[in-house]
């Protein structure tokens, strides 16, 4: 039961749509534009720098919000001790589906890149610091945004594995399994977002960053 709560609350705060609302209050329909994706990337694209990093940090906050809650809820505010981790991927992972299906939006939403950067923040400083170098190695050479994003997502999968296994995660034994689990449908519910993306690079279409997509 608490693994379905905390993924009806993740669920909860992901369907905060920051970009969707951003554009609304400056009189834009962001799905009307751009690449029609209510996420980071096209708030920056169609909006402007100053949109692109209210929604990413909009988008980060409410995953951190729901792990917080779900950890003052179902750990008794101890952070990183007992199951707090797995609490907090569970309410991750249902921010993320918020974030991508959301149902008052009929369920298209963004691709959940911000959300996983936020949940990544907040489980491990080293898991952040690896993920932000492979995602700005990746961007400044290829100035893909799509290409970055799908590398952070790995470096979070391995990396999530490689501490699991030498002892570095606060998780017991018996629930690393499942936290491994949770993190690999993560990352294949990314690339599941992304299989345009895929297409376009390897088509060598994909829209660049600083470049403007055709209506």
């Amino acid at each position: 039961m608490v693994r379905i709560a905390c993924l009806l609350i993740g669920y909860v705060f992901g369907m905060f749509q920051t970009g969707y609302l951003y554009g609304k209050m400056h009189g834009i329909d962001i799905r009307l534009h751009g690449s029609g994706n209510p996420g980071m990337t096209n708030a920056l694209r169609v909006l402007g720098k100053k949109a692109g990093a209210i929604v990413f940090l909009g988008d980060v906050l409410k995953v951190v919000l729901a792990c917080l809650l779900v950890t003052f809820l179902f750990n008794e505010g101890r952070f990183y001790e007992g199951d707090s981790l797995l609490w907090m991927l569970y309410a991750g992972f249902g921010s993320v589906l918020g974030h991508n299906y959301p149902f008052f939006l009929h369920f298209k939403g963004g691709k959940g890149i911000a959300v996983t950067a936020g949940m990544v923040l907040v489980l491990d400083w080293r898991l952040t610091i690896a993920g932000l170098i492979g995602f700005v190695i990746i961007v400044a050479i290829t100035r893909y945004v799509s290409a970055g994003s799908l590398v952070l997502i790995g470096v979070f999968l391995a990396g999530w594995i490689v501490l699991g296994q030498t002892g570095h995660l606060s998780l017991t034994t018996v629930r690393l399994p499942e936290s491994y689990g949770i993190v690999f449908l993560w990352a294949a519910l990314a690339f599941w977002r992304h299989r345009s993306n895929l297409v376009r690079l390897k088509d060598g279409t994909e829209n660049k960053l600083g470049s403007k997509k055709k209506e």
